[in-house]
């Protein structure tokens, strides 16, 4: 052994006894990323990034190397991925990095499937995830104002911003891991221009140890606002290779290099709206012409998913109306929403197998280890009803909204009492979302933000006559001027003929879980009450397959203690996806909640998805 090697040797395992390192991380290699004039340049070479977005808390955890390797197959070279704050932040100083929140690993994965990673922390991530995931919690505080130098803010962002650098700073390529660059910030320039609050990004980035390359993305009408000059500025929402490499260089210098951060080969749905895509055949000319021109580009999505629990987020703006999104993240994807591969993917296929280096090939696409199937029809063996099951209620002289009852998710039922046989119009001030409206237990109204709805006629109450208003966050606003107005519940007031009704009664249900509800032998239910079904199923195997949720109204799904997301009978979506890892051999525990409807005594199962079936309201 040379003395070289010797001193070599010697000073690694000083460094293993002294500072804790690892054998692994004694011996990465460390890597080079910068900028070119045309190209990024890897270790001094050029490189084109082909990359797809996929989100690991869309997909469950089981299955992200196997998303990976269907990424790989159909030629991408890295995969970018959001960062989800109010994932990992659930509770303000609690932090959770674990289970589906393990974001290391899922870069850590696709460094070992051979992909490198684009990561957005931003942490604003618009996404159609609930408050743009932001934390509910920020709410708390009426005054705080999100994506702006607000130091309550700003100190909260802080403070997120230095967990996820502990998470993830290490595995940037210049310390021997995947990450290529960091994104600061997202589409800034839809929301407003504040340059002082771009530049405070930066430095909070740098705190965290994100000492690489970092660079900032918005659509082109949005770059005069949201670019942060001394960045590379990636264009979102342009596939002229021409277009896009005159928007880069009108802000970067004359130069690149030239990287599309977002291209979308599909779209997202709305509830109450048609199913959106994107034609397969003109997205494979489309990628054909980005990779002819040297751009590099990330596909938004390759792979959607599922936003489940309550994630899903709304848009909302000055000419269009509060409008929810769909649980179903397919997104008319490459991949499908159960990581199957579409007639769009073996398209895309194509076109990348054409941009490859002489001599390479694409590996073959992986054969899914699970078929889907529908399963026997379940049968529903208890019911709970939630005005049996209501516990002890906070009470207040006006109603509170969610975040005044330190509730993010879910549902509240307010109850009050009316003293006077009195009609008239009862109007509910700033409903946030969705409300069906009870007199003495029995369904007189449903209203809805996304219809403009918040007053009913109330007829012939009695004296001593319940009202119960039961109210459903369906999704905070996560794009857009109202983002910063995004408080839940009854967020103002309740009248009745203009006169405020006062002394209420607010039962919570987060149902983070669906565990602690009395469940009763199926039985006469009383008319349209809000409740709860439960079923058991036996399986020999565990399959993929799908909830058939149209003769269900509107709620949500727990099946094994995971929550599926929510359904509508509305539609588009008809179907909820339940993956095969969620599932077990022997006894399975199914769980729906449904507002609308009631006596349900069956659930049955498709092998398909059903996305594109809106009802009439």
């Amino acid at each position: 052994m040379s003395e070289k090697d010797m001193l070599k040797k010697i000073f690694i395992y000083c460094a293993l006894f002294f500072g804790g390192l690892t054998v692994a991380n004694a011996q990465t290699v460390e890597h080079t990323f910068a900028l070119g004039d045309s190209t990024f340049l890897l270790d001094g070479k050029p490189l084109q990034m082909i990359s797809g977005e996929m989100h690991y808390t869309r997909i469950p955890r089981e299955y992200w190397r196997e998303r990976m390797k269907m990424a790989k197959a159909m030629g991408l070279n890295t995969i970018g991925t959001y960062v989800f704050w109010n994932a990992h932040e659930p509770v303000q100083g609690k932090y959770d990095f674990t289970g589906n929140n393990d974001i290391a690993e899922f870069v850590r994965i696709a460094k070992e499937e051979g992909l490198w990673v684009v990561l957005r922390p931003s942490p604003y991530v618009c996404a159609e995830w609930e408050f743009g995931g932001y934390p509910w919690w920020l709410l708390k505080d009426k005054n705080m104002k999100v994506r702006s130098k607000d130091p309550a803010f700003i100190n909260a962002y802080q403070n997120y911003m230095i967990e996820v650098g502990k998470q993830l700073a290490p595995l940037q390529v210049n310390h021997g891991g995947n990450i290529l660059m960091v994104q600061i910030e997202n589409e800034y320039g839809s929301f407003s221009n504040d340059k002082e609050y771009l530049a405070q990004n930066e430095k909070i980035f740098r705190q965290a140890g994100f000492d690489g390359l970092l660079f900032t993305c918005d659509g082109p009408s949005q770059m005069p606002a949201g670019y942060l000059p001394g960045f590379l500025p990636a264009v979102n929402g342009e596939d002229d290779p021409a277009k896009a490499k005159a928007l880069i260089n009108k802000y970067h210098n004359g130069k690149g290099p030239y990287y599309i951060a977002e291209w979308y080969p599909g779209w997202f749905d709305s509830w109450g709206k048609p199913h959106t895509g994107s034609n397969a055949d003109e997205d494979a000319k489309k990628l054909d012409n980005i990779l002819s021109a040297g751009i590099s580009i990330n596909m938004y999505m390759f792979h959607g998913g599922t936003t489940r629990d309550f994630m899903n987020g709304a848009n909302m703006s000055r000419t269009e109306a509060y409008a929810p999104q769909t649980s179903s993240y397919d997104y008319d994807a490459p991949l499908d929403e159960a990581g199957n591969p579409t007639p769009k993917y073996y398209k895309l296929r194509a076109i990348i197998a054409k941009h490859l280096p002489a001599g390479e090939t694409l590996p073959d696409v992986p054969e899914k280890k699970r078929r889907t199937f529908g399963l026997e029809v379940i049968k529903v063996s208890g019911v709970a009803n939630l005005f049996s099951n209501l516990g002890v209620p906070v009470e207040s002289e006006k109603p509170k909204s969610f975040e005044d009852l330190d509730q993010g998710y879910g549902f509240v039922l307010y109850r009050t009492t009316l003293a006077n046989a009195i009609s008239g119009i009862l109007k509910i001030k700033e409903l946030r979302d969705y409300a069906t409206v009870y007199l003495n237990g029995k369904r007189i109204s449903v209203l809805d933000r996304r219809l403009k709805q918040d007053t009913l006629q109330l007829n012939n109450p009695t004296a001593n006559s319940v009202l119960d208003i039961l109210v459903e966050n369906n999704g905070r606003i996560n794009y857009g001027p109202y983002l910063t107005d995004n408080r839940q519940g009854i967020t103002d007031k309740v009248t009745l003929n203009g006169q405020e009704l006062l002394s209420w009664k607010m039962y919570q249900f987060p149902f983070a879980t669906t565990t602690g509800f009395k469940y009763l032998p199926q039985q006469n239910e009383p008319e349209l009450q809000p409740a709860l079904y439960r079923g058991t199923f036996s399986l020999r195997t565990t399959v993929d397959t799908y909830l058939d949720m149209k003769t269900f109204g509107k709620g949500f799904v727990f099946v094994n203690g995971h929550n599926l997301g929510k359904y509508w009978n509305i539609g588009p979506q008809q179907t909820l996806y339940v993956p095969a890892a969620w599932l077990k051999k022997g006894t399975n525990e199914i769980v729906i909640f449904d507002r609308l409807k009631g006596g349900h005594t069956t659930i049955s199962t498709f092998d398909h998805p059903v996305l594109n079936e809106v009802v009439k309201e």
